[in-house]
């Protein structure tokens, strides 16, 4: 089930790493920040863009929500989640870490997610029911089942410190190693074995929804800090499953 969805998705990957590889190596990115200080560039605005006209065009019922031009997140139907650039400020930075995500949801479940990571030559991609693979390899979240042993990714720390200062002090000194290795990068991490947790404390749905989908396809869990589901606006616990709720206990103290 979604094959059909997905060869799009992919599709749609592979016109946005055209678009957005193409401005990154080039000279004169335009740059600007939003109202809300985020920054914005115009490889965002043109493969989200690129992306609204080809689901129109092949999906005329489906919807589509983006970062940068919105859209309707409803419980009904089907709608395209799109992030044209996870990462802008990495992308604005000439860092490599950057990436197309794409997820689709029918009546209120995400059902499909694809992470394209077109700098590092990475894609993740998952279809409930069907597995998750990283260019075409199955991948499976790890077996490590002693925090001590576990390897833990992190956004960034500020938020954290404020609402959460005792767990993740707790988890840091806990954990064999901690790497900041943000936004979609550490939840493809996860997902793929090489790390067992990754933790950011507020993402909208764009952020989450095509990880979320490949993380939980490849056998880890994907919840709130409080243990609740993800949800637009709050924050995002990726896991390998066997440690997700050592993990919670701790970070709530």
């Amino acid at each position: 089930m979604y094959q059909h969805e997905l060869a799009f998705a992919n599709g749609l990957a592979d016109r946005s790493a055209d678009i957005g590889y193409g401005l990154f190596h080039g000279d004169g990115l335009e740059i600007r920040r939003k109202a809300d200080r985020t920054v914005v560039t115009q490889a965002d605005i043109s493969i989200e863009a690129m992306v609204r006209e080809q689901v129109a065009a092949a999906f005329p019922d489906d919807h589509v929500l983006g970062e940068e031009e919105g859209g309707d997140d409803r419980s009904t139907g089907r709608v395209w989640i799109v992030d044209p650039i996870d990462a802008t400020a990495n992308y604005a930075r000439g860092i490599p870490i950057w990436a197309t995500l794409i997820a689709l949801q029918v009546d209120g479940d995400l059902v499909l997610g694809l992470v394209s990571a077109p700098a590092i030559g990475e894609r993740y991609e998952a279809v409930r029911g069907g597995g998750a693979r990283m260019n075409g390899r199955v991948i499976r979240v790890s077996e490590i089942d002693r925090l001590a042993d576990a390897q833990l990714f992190w956004g960034g720390m500020g938020t954290w410190l404020d609402r959460f200062r005792d767990g993740v002090l707790d988890l840091m000194q806990s954990a064999s190693r901690t790497r900041g290795f943000g936004d979609f990068w550490g939840h493809a991490l996860v997902a793929r074995g090489a790390g067992e947790a990754m933790m950011e404390p507020e993402l909208n749905i764009w952020d989450y929804a095509a990880f979320q989908v490949v993380v939980e396809e490849a056998g880890g869990r994907v919840t709130q800090v409080d243990g609740s589901p993800t949800r637009h606006g709050g924050s995002a616990v990726s896991s390998n499953g066997v440690l997700h709720d050592e993990i919670l206990e701790r970070l709530s103290g």
